[in-house]
């Protein structure tokens, strides 16, 4: 039988694994890495699957929806709730890509 299946039977419930005792929020950035706007966590700005974050228009006009850290596409960055802020605040630390847009559209 297998440890699942002996777990389900015994009608114990299986401990949540480590990795989700503690989950990891996604870092909301202050500022477009592109042009440097700031981006308070309410803002309307778009990130890739490594949380690189640029403003709407950097994103859609200059970077054609594809992050030029790591080539994966960019998505609207979801909204924190304020209640959550208190718990979970949005980053304060700045990140800008050499040469700012011109070095982003020129990848």
């Amino acid at each position: 039988m297998s440890a699942l299946l002996a777990w389900a039977v015994k009608g114990v419930k299986k401990p949540a694994p480590t990795c989700c005792k503690e989950p990891t929020v996604l870092e909301l950035r202050p500022n477009c890495e592109c042009c440097d706007k700031d981006l308070p966590p309410q803002a309307d700005a778009l990130i890739c699957t490594y949380e690189c974050t640029f403003c709407r228009n950097c994103g859609e006009n200059v970077l054609k929806d594809v992050c030029p850290n790591c080539g994966g596409n960019l998505a609207t960055r979801p909204i924190r709730p304020q209640a959550k802020l208190a718990k979970d605040p949005a980053s304060t630390i700045r990140k800008l890509r050499p040469g700012g847009c011109a070095g982003a559209a020129a990848n």
